[in-house]
Parts: C-alpha cells; sequence; structure tokens
C-alpha cells in the first residue's frame, strides 16, 4: 500500500475489512464538488453512501440517482438524526467549523472541504472539537495526492536536490468564483488566498516537513488597487513572502480573473542546493499536472497524465474511517497553515 492511491485490501487486510460492517456516510452540500467526492468514495466501496442533504433540489436529485438507496434529506438537522458514521461537508465555508463540530459532538468523523474554517481560531476549535471526541478529521487539500506533489515531496524528505531554500507558487483561476458569497468576507473568510492560496501554502509547508514560520509580508489588491488590511472587501489578486526557519523563502502569487491567456497557471517550484522540481498544469488545465526534476538545464520527468487525482483524499479518509477513525493527530498540522492565511490577511 503506498501513499498516493493504496490499493484494495489483500490477505489478512481484506479478511479483516470483510468482517467488518463499512462506515455509513451522509454527504451534505452536494454541489460539483460534493457530489465529485461521492462519486469517489462510492467507486472506491470503502463506505456506504446513506445519506444526502441538500437544500437545491436539483443537486440533492443529481446526487441521489448516484446513489439510490441512500436518504434524501434537506438539511445538517436531519442528517444527524441519522445513524452515520461520518460526514462528508461540501457547503460554503463560514458554515464548515459549526457544522464539522456538530458532526463531531454526534460520534461521526468529518470529511470537510477547504478551507476547515475561516481564521486560526476557528480551525483550532474544530480540531479541538475532534480531539476531544477521538474521531477522524480530514481536509480536502487535495493536491497532496497528486502522483507529481507525491515524487517531489520524496525528492525533497530524502535531500535528493539538497537544501531547499526558494520555492514559487502560483495559483491563477482566470474565471474567479460564481458564487456570490465568495466575494462576502463573513461567508468566505478571504478571497483568492483562502480559496487557491490555502492549497500551495500548505503544500509548501507539507512537502518541507513544516518548518517554524518566522515572519510573513503580503500585498493584496482588489479589481487592481491596492487594499489596506485587515479589510472588509475580499481580494482578487495577492503576492505573500513566508520566511521559514532555516532560512527558504516562499514566494506566493495568486488571483481570481486574472489575464492569464489560459483558463488557470498553476506551480509549485522548488530550488534547493543540488537541484530543483517543479509541479505544474498542462496547457491551462484544472486537472492535468507534470512534474519534473531539474539537474542544471536538464529537466527530468517525474510525472504525467493521466493521473485520477480529485478524490483521492476523500478515499484516503473514507479508508481510514474503515480502519477505525480514531483522531489523527496530524490533522493540527492546518493550525499552522491557517496562520500564515491569518498574517497574509494581517488579522
Amino acid at each position: 500500500m503506498n501513499a498516493l492511491d493504496p490499493g484494495p485490501a489483500s490477505g489478512a487486510g481484506a479478511a479483516l475489512a470483510s468482517a467488518l460492517r463499512k462506515p455509513r456516510l451522509g454527504f451534505l452540500g452536494v454541489g460539483w464538488i460534493g457530489r465529485n467526492r461521492m462519486e469517489a468514495i462510492a467507486k472506491d466501496g470503502a463506505a456506504e453512501i446513506a445519506a444526502i442533504a441538500d437544500a437545491h433540489d436539483d443537486a440533492r436529485e443529481a446526487a441521489c440517482a448516484l446513489a439510490p438507496g441512500a436518504a434524501s434529506l434537506h438539511s445538517l438537522d436531519a442528517l444527524l438524526e441519522h445513524e452515520l458514521d461520518g460526514l462528508v461537508i461540501a457547503t460554503p465555508s463560514a458554515l464548515h467549523a459549526r457544522q464539522a463540530e456538530a458532526a463531531l459532538a454526534r460520534g461521526m468523523a468529518v470529511f470537510c472541504q477547504k478551507p476547515l474554517a475561516r481564521t486560526t481560531e476557528e480551525t483550532r476549535g474544530v480540531i479541538d472539537a475532534a480531539r476531544r471526541a477521538n474521531r477522524l478529521l480530514g481536509v480536502d487539500l487535495s493536491y497532496r495526492r497528486t502522483a507529481g506533489m507525491q515524487r517531489i515531496r520524496e525528492l525533497v524528505s530524502a535531500g535528493d536536490i539538497g537544501d531547499v531554500y526558494a520555492i514559487d507558487l502560483v495559483f491563477h483561476n482566470a474565471y474567479g468564483p460564481d458564487k456570490p458569497w465568495f466575494r462576502d468576507p463573513v461567508l468566505s473568510g478571504g478571497g483568492c488566498v483562502i480559496d487557491l492560496g490555502i492549497h500551495m501554502v500548505d503544500l509548501a509547508l507539507w512537502t518541507l516537513g513544516f518548518p517554524r514560520v518566522e515572519a510573513v509580508s503580503s500585498r493584496l489588491h482588489a479589481g487592481g488597487r491596492r487594499l489596506a488590511l485587515p479589510s472588509a472587501v475580499v481580494e482578487d489578486h495577492a503576492v505573500a513572502q513566508i520566511d521559514l526557519a532555516g532560512g527558504c523563502v516562499v514566494r506566493l502569487a495568486c488571483s481570481w480573473n486574472l489575464p492569464a491567456g489560459r483558463d488557470a497557471v498553476i506551480e509549485a517550484s522548488f530550488h534547493g542546493t543540488r537541484g530543483g522540481a517543479s509541479f505544474r498544469n498542462v496547457g491551462g488545465s484544472f486537472y492535468d499536472f507534470v512534474a519534473e526534476r531539474f539537474d542544471g538545464t536538464r529537466a527530468m520527468p517525474l510525472a504525467s497524465p493521466p493521473d485520477d487525482w480529485g478524490g483521492r483524499a476523500a478515499v484516503h479518509w473514507a479508508r481510514a474511517l474503515a480502519n477505525g477513525g480514531a483522531f489523527d493527530p496530524e490533522i493540527e498540522r492546518l493550525v499552522e497553515v491557517a496562520a500564515v492565511l491569518d498574517a497574509i490577511y494581517e488579522r
């Protein structure tokens, strides 16, 4: 079983798995991304799709068509009344913390879309609730599970590119969000940084093993104008510098609606004393990525499409839940990611 995509159980593990009841899952919010994660878990077979809730009839009906045996509900309260082992949350960001804590209080494990919460304080509150309940808590930081980033993390961990002293992170989405709540700071917690930049900040810290953050500086814009921070308007463009213990500097640029000449620009490049490595999207795609290792002017492939990575984090969580679902202290690292975002927003 490897970290990227653990295969089906075999041998003694298969016998044990077959003897155990599959965990029963509820899904709260089944728009495109919630439905995609539901399909991935259903296809894997690690858990049973027991209940689906969404306030929008069309989304709920589309999800129920994929899981005809699931209960069709309208609210979190209705889900909490069901006998469920876990809850998958894909709702607006402002709701995540409260909904996750409510499920954890009922003894359910939780898998939540990013961000887990809007601030460091809220993030810590959800993690504390999971620890008290001793229930598994996962967050859909899905780029960790791409083949390319798995290979780059292995290179960095093994010291194959030497000491990493600089990281360049880019995530430009030429379209921006299609729902109004993304642009309401009370509902979203911020703009492109908390929507897109969170993935890149997480990748940098995760790849390096979460070194201590020493300093953060940033400049945010909305409609081309610099924002005074903290701001009551969400940003659509941001640049930030994150200084890490040991001397590594991380540079982040992210945006919505930037005229980038393509649908998206997504890249994480790691520069070390003995080489480099880069993870980047292909032809503006949101889904296809290549990873390469650099030695001077030479580039050597590490990973390339196709790579069906989108639902891997959800499947990994569902499998861990099937194997017991106790609290995993690794989730505490998300407090460090949230603290960087708070520093970018100067709050």
